[in-house]
């Protein structure tokens, strides 16, 4: 949209939780934040509306942000063709929510503009205070130089999370056959976890500090690979760059997984409901509790050999 509307002003609405990943990008003029628990959607529709807007795109396509979009007064209303959603809208996109991956489902609302677009890939940028952060962090746990190999095990369904002693192992075996240093990441309400990982382990680890999504961004910019569950700091790799190994079960890789080519994605293929969006699974999560320690390492040995060949094009005929 910049590349097309260079003078024009862009503004993001997010909630609350998102707005860090938006403040200080380029490409936006502001990032309007909605805080259910102190705004009404009549006041979000008030903050929206005196902003005039020509174009108002609706990503989301619940009933709270049709209606913002309806009562915009924009001249150009863009959404997908949800129920009776469609009616607040007068460019209609035809959803692909179960075909494309989700980047290319947000970019068909560019194309139903007749907008070009002109970069498919995942950029996030990080300002200056977070790549400080993160370059003082390293700096303080002697990090420089080092191959390190970034652990996540959170997740937001328990169905998505893989188990924390296989985390310990696998970072255990890593540690021992890379000579990487591990690095465990965790968000609020997480610590304890990867307290849990670090006490069973053999090897030496390294705790994240507390970050915020862009200082997270700039530590993840910085390693080596990360191994994670699907979850939010999955998309943040990816978003910068950083050589990822997914385990997935219950959502899609296809739909869902890392974007780009620096990803390994590693399921338990032995099932057949692999998938299948349960938040509670009635088979006690086999698709996690069955996908071995062995199976993840070796899913980050095919990306740890696939990237070491990427970056030696003289090895690729080999």
């Amino acid at each position: 949209m910049r590349s097309t509307f260079p003078d024009a002003t862009i503004d993001f609405l997010t909630e609350k939780p998102a707005q860090d990943v938006l403040k200080g990008n380029p490409m936006v003029n502001s990032v309007l934040v909605f805080d259910g628990k102190n705004q009404s959607g009549i006041g979000l529709i008030t903050e929206v509306r005196k902003q005039n807007y020509n174009l108002v795109i609706d990503l989301f396509g619940n009933p709270r942000s049709a209606l913002v979009t309806y009562f915009s007064r924009a001249k150009y209303r863009v959404g997908y063709n949800f129920g009776w959603r469609k009616y607040c809208y007068n460019i209609i996109v035809t959803p692909r929510g179960g075909e494309v991956h989700n980047t290319q489902f947000n970019l068909d609302a560019i194309r139903a503009c007749d907008l070009p677009v002109v970069e498919p890939k995942i950029h996030l940028p990080v300002p200056q205070e977070a790549e400080q952060f993160a370059e003082q962090f390293y700096s303080d746990q002697k990090l420089q130089d080092k191959t390190i190999v970034a652990l996540n095990p959170a997740g937001g369904w328990y169905t998505k999370r893989w188990g924390i002693p296989k985390y310990a192992q696998l970072g255990d075996a890593i540690a021992k056959h890379y000579k990487a240093t591990i690095l465990l990441l965790w968000g609020p309400g997480e610590r304890d976890e990867v307290e849990r990982i670090a006490a069973m382990m053999t090897h030496p680890v390294v705790i994240a500090p507390p970050t915020s999504l862009q200082q997270l961004a700039a530590v993840l910019k910085r390693c080596s690979f990360l191994i994670t569950n699907d979850s939010g700091p999955m998309h943040i790799a990816a978003s910068v760059g950083t050589p990822t190994v997914a385990i997935f079960g219950p959502t899609n890789p296809m739909l869902q997984g890392p974007y780009g080519n620096e990803s390994e994605i590693i399921r338990n293929e032995r099932l057949g409901c692999l998938s299948c969006n349960f938040t509670a699974c009635p088979i006690g999560n086999p698709c996690m509790e069955e996908l071995t320690v062995e199976e993840v390492f070796k899913a980050f040995e095919r990306l740890e050999r696939r990237m070491y060949i990427l970056r030696h094009p003289d090895l690729q005929n080999t």
